[in-house]
């Protein structure tokens, strides 16, 4: 491979779509991802890239770059989803759940679910109900029901009326209940399904990183790729990362919605989230490089957000982080994206990747002389140090 200009990658758009659906296609809730682990580690080694699993089930592979900066980048994303644990087992034969992640029961209502038992040759499926389900039994009551957690119950697709004959199923409290996705893309690009968050992410990832491959293109510096299996419950990049990252990019699912400036068809650069602003001279940077190669992307702040950007922070990553997002409509709901907007993400990838870190010589090292801090450029302040007044103010 030989190191160039960066440059916009020619996508293989097929892969994209293809990735993309079966991704959707594995149930992956948080806290049984084994089998989706295993799928992209399979995809990374069909591209030549080797990969490594933590005990705790993240993935970490990277794309090696020339080691003369001293400090290395990461993408982050997260192949783990929203989802249910059976919490009981009713008298009535139905089960009662609890969530996995942070979602509504009102987008849980109707879903198909499967439900995984410990005998792995069994499958078991079901749907969830309101608790008053019958229109012609509860009349106009079926409108008036609350929405909750504690409203609806799984009807499992079996001969069953009570919890003995659950439990002859194999069912038992703590088996994972999946949401079945539903996939579909529309003649006009529209993608619709569960899990978009953070599935469409992940195949995105794949397809910049498959663009540099095929190109030859070598990053600029070592690229890793972490990713994780429990960033819907908290924890996410909490661990996996090389201690020689100096920028990290989380990527996840934008959100679409009133007063949001995020679109379906475009990639999203947020600029501070749920626990906060997220690194200015990286953000900026990002921004920069959009603009230079005609990429489409929009800033956008969020209010009820996180991502694994968070958790790598939390556990004391000593990095620049960011995040860039793929527009998402009903994030956590019916979702739905454009491959548009994915394929804007994965050649802002691309040319990231290609791209030197924020500030190469200062991050090669963890921490250095504030004399030689070079954000003057885009924080001026007076170079002659401190003097009587706020620095700027004449």
């Amino acid at each position: 491979m030989t190191a160039r200009k960066p440059q916009p990658l020619k996508l293989d758009l097929e892969y994209l779509r293809q990735v993309l659906v079966e991704l959707l296609e594995i149930p992956s809730p948080s806290g049984r991802t084994d089998h989706i682990q295993q799928y992209v580690g399979e995809r990374l080694s069909a591209l030549g890239i080797s990969s490594t699993l933590t005990r705790r089930g993240a993935l970490s592979a990277c794309l090696p770059g020339p080691r003369s900066t001293g400090a290395d980048r990461a993408i982050v994303v997260h192949t783990d989803t929203i989802g249910g644990m059976v919490k009981r087992l009713k008298e009535n034969g139905r089960l009662e759940i609890n969530p996995i992640g942070t979602h509504s029961a009102r987008f849980a209502e109707g879903a198909h679910v499967r439900i995984f038992t410990d005998d792995l040759d069994r499958v078991v499926t079901g749907q969830v109900l309101p608790l008053k389900a019958s229109g012609h039994r509860y009349n106009e009551a079926v409108d008036l029901q609350g929405v909750g957690w504690e409203l609806v119950e799984v009807r499992v697709d079996e001969p069953v009326h009570d919890e003995a004959g659950l439990r002859a199923l194999g069912i038992d409290a703590g088996d994972f209940v999946a949401l079945l996705p539903n996939p579909s893309i529309t003649p006009s690009g529209y993608v619709k399904s569960r899990h978009l968050d953070d599935k469409a992410g992940v195949a995105a990832v794949l397809t910049a990183f498959k663009a540099m491959v095929d190109a030859g293109v070598t990053p600029a510096v070592t690229a890793h790729l972490l990713v994780t299996v429990t960033e819907e419950i908290g924890h996410g990049a909490s661990h996996g990362l090389d201690p020689d990252v100096a920028e990290i990019v989380s990527v996840d699912a934008a959100v679409v919605a009133p007063g949001q400036q995020s679109r379906e068809n475009a990639a999203t650069l947020a600029m501070g989230d749920g626990v906060g602003p997220f690194d200015y001279h990286l953000t900026r940077n990002l921004a920069a490089i959009a603009r230079e190669h005609g990429v489409d992307l929009v800033r956008d702040v969020f209010d009820y957000y996180r991502s694994d950007a968070a958790s790598a922070v939390e556990a004391g990553a000593h990095a620049r982080v960011a995040l860039l997002g793929f527009g998402v409509d009903a994030t956590h709901g019916h979702e739905r994206t454009h491959l548009d907007g994915l394929h804007q993400l994965a050649q802002l990838l691309c040319l990231y990747l290609q791209s030197p870190l924020v500030f190469p010589e200062w991050d090669a090292e963890p921490e250095g002389d504030l004399a030689d801090f070079p954000s003057l450029a885009v924080q001026p302040a007076h170079e002659e140090g401190p003097r009587e007044g706020p620095i700027g103010v004449e």
